[in-house]
């Protein structure tokens, strides 16, 4: 660091606490000269403590916003134990597997590929919560339809209106999360966020055991209308949180912004603490650079450089590669995978896919509480290189008729495959797309996430039941072959983001390569804070 900034630094212990390269705004400060400012404003401010008032208060935040993940949850597992049912079958006159089957699955899919829209929109417009809000309402609509439906082409409408919803609402948690949650633990939150998907999974799986023993059509439709809970929560409870400091400021109102930070992130609630001075100094670098984009159409802001288009890259990679590793599979269709195992009975299967998403869930929040310790491309590079290997055991135990002992391991792998799953790539699900936007073209971003996963998981939805019912056992092949695939493409591109501040990272993306960039620079600056 040059003699100039680091004095500037220095000066961090002054009587308002202000680092003095706030008030140069013509200083732009690289990644690592960042980071040494934020240790430095953490030696002095450390953050609220986590048994403080404050960090009590950033709890209920968080949990008001994972409300949004776990509302979807519901929809894979719920229609997954719901496909199963003899009782919902003969009310529909549907089969377990087939073209008719990814209709219903599928136009949940189409619903989320046409939330993108209002998720490109109302966060940058109207606030991340009302997004949340508006999200959630449209969900609560659907799944209410859903509950009661007479005909399948009301089922079918009720499913679409909770894919708008559910896409709104999670793409403004992410923005929401990402932009009020302290760098030092963002990961941690965000993972959260997406690990609740498996509170919603757990609560409806666990539901279906006991429903799916009823003799009446209560016993699909009960679960159904459960999704209405998290998603009224966060309706209820999503205005008595703070506003995300960054729209804050970005519609002129920094006061409110600093304010907030203060109270969240400071351990003494200081509004001239070093720390809160860095962020905002970081925000205002952002927004004045890159400025606030309010044109919902206008999607140029994820193209326009070499950077942004890496960004958006990264973006594709983790939308796309998160939804087709073979998870949609066993989440859909774990039924139809044992049925094909030779489990035939249906309590049986509906307890296991109980039992598939309590395991699951306890692998998200593993994969959360590691992904600042172990790192972001390290964590992905772990669990994708370890779902290859377990579906080439998976396939070599399931590719033929065998004992019950052999499709009892088969099972036994295939259960483990979610939960390396959802160790890895549930909390990077949330965090990395969240984490590589710029402020600017975050909330469209996240929307272009969701459109992405969405677009991919149309395989899934429509594509699967029909290759499951002409292929069974060799899908597991395709997987293998493509999971194989993803791993040598986030090893050559994946960049590194632990540690750093969301602004911080976007200086990472305009160096001339920047996954060589965050892995070599990362290594050569943490050996020398330890020398």
């Amino acid at each position: 660091m040059s003699d100039h900034k680091h004095s500037s630094v220095e000066k961090a212990g002054d009587e308002l606490g202000e680092v003095a390269f706030v008030e140069d705004k013509a200083t732009r400060l690289t990644p690592r000269e960042k980071q040494d400012a934020l240790k430095q404003a953490l030696a002095i401010d450390p953050g609220v403590k986590s048994t403080s008032w404050p960090a009590f208060q950033l709890y209920l935040i968080v949990l008001v916003a994972c409300c949004c993940s776990g509302d979807s949850g519901f929809d894979g597992t719920v229609m997954g134990g719901v496909n199963s049912m003899t009782q919902y079958q003969k009310y529909f006159g549907m089969n377990a597997a087939g073209a008719k089957t990814g209709i219903v699955f599928g136009i949940y899919t189409i619903g989320s590929l046409v939330g993108a829209i209002p998720a490109s929109y109302l966060p940058d417009r109207f606030g991340r919560r009302a997004s949340m809000f508006i999200g959630n309402a449209i969900l609560i609509v659907g799944a209410i339809t859903t509950g009661t439906a007479k005909t399948k082409s009301t089922f079918i409408g009720g499913r679409f209106l909770t894919g708008v919803g559910s896409a709104t609402a999670g793409a403004s948690a992410k923005s929401f999360l990402a932009e009020i949650t302290p760098p030092q633990s963002r990961g941690l939150y965000l993972g959260l966020l997406n690990s609740f998907y498996y509170v919603g999974q757990m609560t409806a799986t666990g539901m279906m055991v006991s429903t799916g023993n009823y003799n009446n059509n209560l016993s699909w439709r009960l679960p159904l209308f459960v999704q209405i809970v998290p998603a009224a929560l966060n309706v209820i409870f999503v205005f008595l949180c703070p506003e995300s400091p960054r729209w804050l400021y970005s519609v002129g109102k920094p006061e409110k912004a600093r304010a907030i930070l203060a109270n969240l992130h400071s351990s003494t609630g200081d509004l001239n603490s070093p720390l809160i001075n860095l962020e905002m100094y970081e925000i205002e670098e952002t927004i004045r650079l890159g400025g606030g984009d309010k044109s919902w159409w206008d999607f140029r802001s994820l193209f326009r450089t070499a950077a942004d288009r890496y960004r958006a890259w990264m973006v594709i990679l983790i939308g796309a590669f998160g939804q087709l590793s073979g998870n949609g599979l066993i989440t859909y269709f774990l039924p139809v995978l044992l049925n094909n195992a030779g489990i035939t009975s249906q309590n049986r299967k509906l307890t296991l896919n109980f039992v598939n998403s309590v395991t699951s869930f306890i692998g998200a929040l593993a994969g959360s509480a590691s992904v600042d310790h172990i790192g972001r491309r390290k964590l992905l590079l772990i669990s994708t290189g370890s779902l290859v290997c377990c579906l080439a055991i998976v396939t070599g135990l399931l590719s033929s008729t065998g004992t019950s002992a052999r499709s009892s391991a088969g099972i036994s792998f295939i259960y483990l495959f979610m939960v390396i799953f959802s160790f890895g790539w549930t909390p990077m699900q949330a965090l990395y797309g969240a984490e590589v936007l710029s402020y600017e073209a975050r909330a469209k971003g996240l929307a272009f996430l969701n459109l992405v996963a969405q677009a991919s998981s149309c395989i899934n939805t429509f594509a699967l039941p029909v290759a499951l019912e002409k292929l069974t056992w060799k899908v597991y092949i395709i997987f293998l072959a493509w999971d194989t695939f993803e791993f040598l493409v986030i090893y050559f591109t994946l960049v590194e983001t632990k540690g750093l501040t969301l602004e911080e990272i976007e200086e990472v993306f305009a160096q001339p390569n920047p996954r060589k960039y965050s892995t070599e620079n990362r290594e050569r600056f943490l050996a020398a804070n330890a020398a």
